[in-house]
């Protein structure tokens, strides 16, 4: 995978910009997003011709008061209990979708799990480590990151967790 010059950089999301700053080895994947796709992770996968379980959404829930990041396989869903289990809480629930863009600084189906405006403590689905890379929203729809689980995990402090289901 190659690093993104600084020239390429200028013109890029929160989330390519966090990756080129942290020296992160990552690719980058657009495609032309479809607004009449039912599913952005699925449109993902099937643009980039990628299997759904690499292919990762960010979601953005509230644990007990506290807004949460969790990233599931887009092949998936996410298991409300098990995510706030991962981070200590009692209940979890979908967050405000206005409020998940304001609070990460990116829009539905954009939302990053990098270079987010507020950073919030953030859950990886441990699946991810079954792949040598997955792939996850860049910062805008149509634009995805493709790196190891293992960098995605230590630049956003991510608990690894069960917390994705089938």
């Amino acid at each position: 995978m190659a690093k993104k010059s600084k020239k390429q950089q200028a013109g890029g999301t929160p989330a390519t910009v966090a990756l080129t700053a942290a020296g992160v080895d990552h690719r980058v994947h657009s495609y032309e997003h479809d607004p009449a796709h039912p599913s952005y992770g699925e449109e993902a996968a099937e643009a980039m011709g990628v299997s759904p379980d690499r292919v990762f959404k960010t979601l953005v829930a509230d644990v007990d008061g506290a807004l949460t990041v969790a990233v599931v396989p887009v092949s998936g869903t996410l298991d409300l209990k098990a995510l706030a289990a991962a981070v200590g809480g009692k209940r979890a629930a979908m967050a405000d979708p206005a409020l998940a863009e304001r609070t990460t600084g990116y829009v539905r189906g954009g939302i990053s799990p990098l270079g987010q405006r507020k950073k919030l403590p953030t859950v990886l689905d441990e699946s991810a480590g079954a792949h040598p890379t997955i792939c996850v929203s860049a910062g805008r729809r149509g634009l995805e990151v493709e790196l190891a689980p293992a960098d995605l995990a230590t630049l956003t402090k991510a608990v690894l967790a069960p917390i994705g289901r089938g």
